[in-house]
């Protein structure tokens, strides 16, 4: 025991259990094959547009073959439609969507005109896929999502910051990487249309209701747009909000529970009501736990997400590669103010392998000397978090 404990104290704790929050290894689907051999636990893989979601199904399905029962699964898919892609999906959904009667070339038309901005012209538009209804981007969700219960809905979001890839040169197109699944932008110069906010919205609060009627937990991407974000939980969460309690009523509670704390038969009796109590309660518009991915936001902002009155329970998790760089200090403030139990470690990384699993020990190191952890002490809370964050 002493030899190991003076190994952990050089190298890493690998063995108490690693939890990427956040990653999309099937953007290189050669990468796939290193997972089983990775010294991560479990990988939340995001899905994030109409090329992968099913290569992400495709990659639980076949993990799922090689794990059993009483193990961390390789990976948890999440299925999700990032706000880099809201414009190919039509709101068949709303009133004034336009979808009845014209040709699928002037629906396509006027729907990218609709949405993005500047408007674009035809031959820009031309480059772009015919638009996905958004009741079938549901139904396709829910099917999968239904197809592995512990499935989350992600990556999806708000980005005020985005601009549409121009459309592939003949010369882009012969120099490309084949590893890399299509449909990112792979390096390509930037247009000056951006998708509008509101249909952005539109796009993230279907899938988040979604989230809610099925009661998955959600990874949710937003740059430039943490107020905007939060107007749409906002909206969603009204009528739902937690009650409370006093100080008065917590002293009172505290002082009955200590005089009962040894009656477990009375215990148990609560749990189980409330256990048998959720199967019939209507569906909820609203997802149970949130994570704000690569939290880019500032400390003043994470009172609105943590308000014991919000239903939701909202987590923030960290990338190296996202909040150790240009912005380091805003993200250090944020990790030193948040609760003990909100943080989550991310890769947010495109390939499975070694670069991985670096990437996962230096925030994980990172976000402990921040919070004065000790880093088997920090190991060990990151993955309560994360368990508590996937599964409630």
């Amino acid at each position: 025991m002493e030899s190991r404990d003076a190994e952990n104290e050089c190298g890493f704790p690998w063995e108490m259990g690693v939890f990427d929050a956040h990653c999309h290894p099937t953007d290189t689907m050669s990468s796939i094959a290193d997972i089983p051999r990775m010294k991560a636990t479990t990988l939340t893989v995001m899905s994030t547009r109409g090329e992968d979601q099913d290569l992400v199904l495709q990659v639980a399905n076949d993990l799922a073959k090689d794990s059993t029962a009483s193990e961390p699964p390789r990976i948890l898919p999440c299925f999700g439609w990032h706000p880099w892609f809201s414009h190919q999906i039509i709101d068949d959904t709303a009133a004034d969507s336009g979808t009845g009667g014209d040709s699928v070339a002037a629906i396509k038309l006027a729907h990218y005109r609709k949405v993005l901005k500047p408007s674009p012209d035809d031959a820009f538009i031309s480059s772009l896929p015919e638009p996905k209804p958004l009741s079938q981007l549901i139904s396709e969700t829910r099917s999968r999502l239904l197809a592995f219960p512990a499935a989350l809905v992600g990556e999806i979001g708000l980005d005020r910051a985005f601009r549409l890839p121009q459309p592939w040169t003949q010369e882009e197109m012969d120099a490309r990487n084949g590893e890399m699944t299509p449909g990112s932008r792979e390096g390509r110069r930037l247009s000056p249309h951006m998708v509008r906010i509101e249909h952005q919205k539109a796009i993230l609060e279907a899938q988040l209701r979604l989230a809610g009627e099925l009661q998955r937990p959600v990874s949710v991407h937003s740059v430039q747009g943490h107020g905007a974000v939060f107007e749409v939980f906002q909206r969603l969460w009204e009528g739902h909000g937690r009650r409370v309690a006093s100080r008065r009523e917590r002293k009172r509670r505290n002082s009955v529970a200590g005089a009962h704390a040894g009656s477990d038969a009375e215990g148990d009796d609560d749990g189980e009501a409330a256990s048998t109590g959720l199967g019939t309660q209507p569906p909820l518009p609203f997802p149970p736990r949130i994570c704000m991915h690569s939290y880019s936001g500032p400390v003043a902002t994470l009172k609105q997400f943590l308000q014991p009155s919000n239903p939701s329970d909202v987590y923030f998790s960290f990338s190296d590669v996202i909040n150790f760089g240009h912005q380091s200090d805003k993200s250090i403030a944020v990790i030193k103010a948040l609760p003990d139990d909100r943080v989550l470690i991310e890769s947010d990384l495109h390939i499975a392998g070694d670069e991985m699993d670096e990437r996962l020990e230096r925030v994980t190191r990172l976000v402990c000397e921040l919070r004065g952890w000790d880093l088997r002490q920090g190991v060990e809370r990151l993955a309560a978090n994360w368990q508590r964050f996937v599964y409630g």
